[in-house]
């Protein structure tokens, strides 16, 4: 800089801004050597899940033990000096800290001598999770209460006699003061925080298990954590705001798995479909809508029968839904998929691509032949009804806030990039172009993140003359990203629903997958999709989830020479004989990629009760030449902007161009 002002208007004001923060050399100095000291500390670890699927004991398990990583680092921090016995009490504890204290107190004779060893334990692990972390960061971690005083046993080295006396008698008052229950609570809360630094979900937290509304709860106090929405999940964002398509399609699914406790949890009023499916198929028998039963789930009969019946209602409901959207966007091109078109009521038939099938049933007291997607009065009683139901639940709607402020369609995160299922592509592998609105077409990076955009606008409380896609037009686009064959979260050539339901020829349910799962074993796709999104790193992946890996069957997760890693490993209960396992979880810290395949979780009752952990396997997938630090990461890349700045800042200061603001 040889100008005697270097800066244009802009720059100075952006400085000034600047020294709002730093009014001083001394602080920006601070600042910098801050900076420069956090760039040099082990990169922090970041977990990847996908496919959860309302599986919520299994996934908060997984966060309480780090797919593994407490485990491992109580085993290397302990070895041969304690039993495997107490390191498995150990790491229950750090798990389940206020369940395993009720157990431990019951049957420990000498609880004072437990609490002693049991805290110094604590407070090693939790100096091993917390060591590649600023004081800064780790004391922001810390629970009011204990603050102070986690952060003097984390800093105070037990090794020299005079900090080990002084130690020893924190530990000992901590005791004495009767708050040593809620001080191994704290401090095993702060080793779970730590010991995840960012959290990726890839999509899929809803459907199938029951407990996705748990999840929701556990994010939305998570510390950090980010998501790309799935298919399931754009379903219940498009429940959520209105679509009638999508409400059906929610409650049919929660129907079929006959697991209703996210509904019943969001308030969903279902008595108004109970009364409709009992007056109108009363006498059928839907046998081919009977629940299928997971878990220990029982059902009395006169149950199992009602949701069958109300299984069927919505079904048909949702079909005749759909028909009305299809309808409203020729430019989808999916009016094939309206079916009840297609039947010969009398004979028994549908006829699909010029083809008679034989159905399953014939019995639609709802459908009029002569114009089969037509309510009754009724059936739009009653879809008003549901409607309103989901509009007004407050705690739905306050999930679907939090998935949107936390989500997108994709994310690049330390030249990895991460989506839920597909990148639309032409049978050669280059990305196809996609119509997602009259005159609007995108491939790649630009059709997911206008995608996204049309997402957003579907909750917008108004239309307004600068909107790209309107209100209206974007509730409906939910419905295509569930289904359409060209959906970036479908990419099917069909969703065979009709078939599977109504039709004998089990031929008719085949969904041809797209060309994205056709040819993603390529390295050079893998490579292209990549370049398409602007990621130049050579270590550089695609992460995705939502076609489950056969691990059973040889399947490997690990796919175009390493460029893409699946990690939909079946964490759902209803894929777990598909899968052969019950998930993945795929781990980036400081040395490399592992990938964690876990077996099925039993109850977190067990693990407290009997010490049971999820059994997990780790494959070692990419390990790097050297340990990685925040300078070889995005935060990095940030803290390198800074940092310019800040020199830039005292380069102004020095010379003049502005004046320090001293108190």
């Amino acid at each position: 800089m040889t100008s005697s002002n270097p800066y244009n208007k802009a720059d100075k004001h952006y400085l000034q801004l600047l020294s709002q923060s730093f009014p001083t050399i001394a602080d920006a100095a601070k600042e910098i050597i801050n900076l420069e000291a956090i760039m040099n500390l082990p990169k922090g670890t970041e977990h990847f899940l996908a496919d959860i699927h309302g599986e919520s004991e299994a996934f908060q398990h997984i966060l309480k033990n780090a797919s593994g990583n407490i485990k491992r680092k109580v085993n290397e921090l302990f070895g041969n000096t304690i039993r495997e016995s107490e390191k498995k009490e150990l790491c229950t504890l750090i798990y389940y800290p206020e369940q395993k204290l009720e157990l431990i107190k019951a049957q420990e004779t000498d609880l004072n001598d437990w609490y002693r060893i049991t805290i110094h334990q604590l407070v090693r692990v939790c100096r091993d999770v917390s060591s590649k972390y600023t004081r800064s960061k780790v004391r922001k971690s810390l629970p009011d209460d204990f603050s102070y005083i986690i952060e003097e046993l984390l800093h105070e080295r037990t090794d020299d006699q005079d900090k080990a006396a002084y130690v020893a008698v924190i530990v000992d008052t901590i005791i004495s003061t009767g708050r040593a229950d809620a001080f191994i609570e704290a401090i095993c809360n702060v080793i779970q925080r730590l010991a995840i630094d960012q959290l990726h979900i890839l999509g899929d937290i809803y459907d199938r298990g029951p407990g996705a509304h748990k999840i929701m709860e556990t994010l939305r106090q998570y510390h950090s954590w980010d998501i790309q929405w799935g298919n399931h999940d754009i379903l219940w964002m498009g429940a959520s705001a209105g679509n009638n398509a999508c409400i059906c399609n929610v409650l049919r699914l929660s129907l079929r798995y006959a697991n209703l406790a996210t509904i019943e949890e969001y308030g969903i009023n279902l008595v108004p479909l109970a009364t409709f499916a009992l007056e109108v198929y009363g006498d059928d028998p839907c046998e081919d809508f009977m629940p299928k039963l997971l878990r220990d789930n029982e059902m009395d009969e006169k149950t199992r029968q009602l949701t069958a019946k109300m299984h069927k209602a919505i079904t048909i409901i949702q079909l005749k839904e759909e028909a009305k959207i299809f309808g409203r966007h020729p430019e989808w091109q999916m009016q094939d998929r309206c079916l009840f078109n297609n039947i010969d009521y009398k004979r028994g038939i549908c006829t699909i691509d010029g083809k008679a099938y034989e159905m399953r049933s014939c019995n639609f007291p709802t459908i009029d032949p002569s114009n089969p997607n037509t309510f009754t009065e009724e059936e739009w009683q009653l879809m008003e009804k549901l409607h309103h139901s989901f509009r007004i639940s407050e705690k739905l709607q306050k999930h679907i806030r939090t998935i949107l402020s936390h989500g997108c369609m994709f994310a690049i995160s330390n030249s990895n990039l991460l989506f839920h299922a597909s990148i639309p592509l032409n049978d050669d592998g280059s990305l196809k172009e996609v119509e997602i609105y009259p005159g609007k077409k995108y491939c790649g990076k630009d059709l997911m993140h206008n995608i996204g955009m049309m997402i957003r606008a579907a909750f917008n409380s108004t239309t307004g003359p600068t909107d790209e896609y309107p209100r209206d037009y974007a509730r409906d686009y939910f419905l295509y990203l569930w289904c359409g064959k060209d959906s970036p979260l479908f990419d099917k050539s069909k969703m065979a629903t009709f078939e599977r339901y109504f039709l004998k020829d089990k031929e008719t349910y085949k969904e041809e997958k797209g060309n994205y799962f056709k040819l993603r074993d390529s390295e050079e796709v893998c490579d292209r999709i990549l370049d398409a999104f602007e990621i130049k790193d050579k270590n550089r992946h695609i992460i995705n989830g939502h076609v489950p890996v056969h691990a059973s069957k040889g399947e490997n997760p690990i796919k175009a020479g390493g460029k893409l890693m699946v990690i939909d490993g079946g964490f759902s209960e209803a894929y777990h004989n598909e899968t052969g396992i019950a998930g993945y979880t795929l781990v980036y810290h400081s040395r490399g990629f592992q990938l964690v395949q876990h077996a099925p979780f039993t109850s977190a009752r067990d693990a407290i009760v009997k010490g049971t952990d999820i059994k997990s396997t780790t494959q070692i997938v990419e390990m790097s030449a050297h340990r990685m630090l925040v300078a070889d990461t995005d935060k990095g890349e940030e803290l390198r902007a800074q940092i310019t700045d800040l020199k830039e800042l005292l380069y102004a200061y020095r010379h003049g161009i502005i004046t320090e603001k001293r108190s």
